[in-house]
């Protein structure tokens, strides 16, 4: 197997793009699964660890897990049936579900996994929660909650908005905000090992319950709000976000649509999935006429015999920022 070229730090996205630096360190990679992996192990967090108002409760993977195991992701990616049986690839899945089995590969591969997808029930019928990960730290066992999120800021003042509160972040389906995923976890997923059914599951006391959490943020174009009161990591992985109309003035070239499970790492796409920018608009005109839900999707430049990512945005219909202004306080 030859060897990988020179590749630049682990979540230097802040310096270039996180779909630059995702090429510059994995541009053999070709499975996108095997992608989404490496991209799970090497993209920043969205979240900042360090942050005081985490008070410890979010977790990080070591700075060098991609790294640590190069060799074994190169290796997967040149035979990843084993991983594709493991994943259930052909069966349809949620993206959340996904990628907590991405990273339950990795943590067997590591060694280090207790458990994943435990269910707590009290009594017969009643369930309680269920535990992400269980897993090895040395001698302690610590239970990790997992997810990956993609949410748009929303906001007349988004400098005001993001040191006020997270709740300005807006899933694009308009569900959930940033804000409302934090205080769930925090507030009572992690809690979890806490509740008296729990106990005769856990071979020992929890020494911590931490979250980690990946993702992409949407900005509008111009925008830098100040992100440290939020708690939200300075080199998260970013795009952009625009109504339909404003599409014209955001896709510079070669696109593509990014089906919901194409959604963690950058994408590499054969020729056959490329359309022009104007082409891309008129069939996100008629989608949107049947379906007003917000698509993702990805600007391209040719790169070593395929199509790769160079940026990605949400398109959203018209009325949808009007819909989604509103802090949602209290949810």
């Amino acid at each position: 197997m030859a060897a990988e070229a020179a590749h630049p730090p682990a979540g230097s996205c802040q310096a270039s793009s996180c779909q630059a630096n995702f090429r510059a360190r994995w541009p053999s990679l070709r499975d996108p699964h095997v992608r989404s992996l490496a991209w799970l192990l090497d993209a920043p967090d969205l979240l900042d660890p360090q942050a005081p108002r985490w008070a410890g409760r979010i977790a990080s993977l070591p700075a060098d897990a991609a790294d640590a195991c190069r060799d074994w992701l190169l290796a997967l990616d040149a035979e990843p049936a084993a991983l594709h049986d493991y994943l259930g690839v052909h069966r349809f899945t949620r993206l959340g579900r996904h990628a907590e089995s991405l990273l339950a590969w990795y943590f067997r591969h590591r060694g280090v996994l207790v458990a994943h997808g435990l269910q707590v029930r009290s009594g017969k019928e009643e369930t309680v929660g269920e535990f992400d990960f269980l897993l090895r730290q040395g001698d302690a066992l610590v239970h990790w909650e997992f997810a990956t999120k993609f949410y748009l800021l929303n906001s007349d003042d988004p400098a005001l908005a993001a040191v006020q509160q997270a709740d300005y972040f807006v899933g694009p389906n308009l569900s959930d905000t940033l804000g409302r995923k934090i205080r769930k976890i925090l507030e009572r997923q992690l809690k979890l090992g806490e509740h008296p059914a729990a106990q005769p599951l856990l071979p020992q006391p929890l020494a911590a319950a931490q979250a980690l959490l990946k993702g992409w943020l949407f900005y509008r174009r111009g925008e830098q709000p100040p992100l440290q009161a939020v708690g939200i990591s300075a080199a998260h992985c970013r795009g952009w976000w625009c109504t339909l109309r404003e599409l014209d003035t955001h896709l510079p070239g070669p696109a593509a649509v990014l089906p919901r499970m194409a959604w963690l790492a950058p994408v590499r796409l054969p020729q056959p999935q490329v359309c022009s920018a104007q082409a891309l608009r008129a069939a996100l005109a008629g989608m949107f006429g049947a379906d007003r839900t917000p698509v993702m999707v990805a600007t391209l430049a040719e790169h070593d015999g395929a199509w790769v990512e160079t940026e990605r945005g949400f398109v959203v219909p018209d009325e949808w920022p009007e819909q989604a202004q509103r802090p949602w306080p209290g949810t």
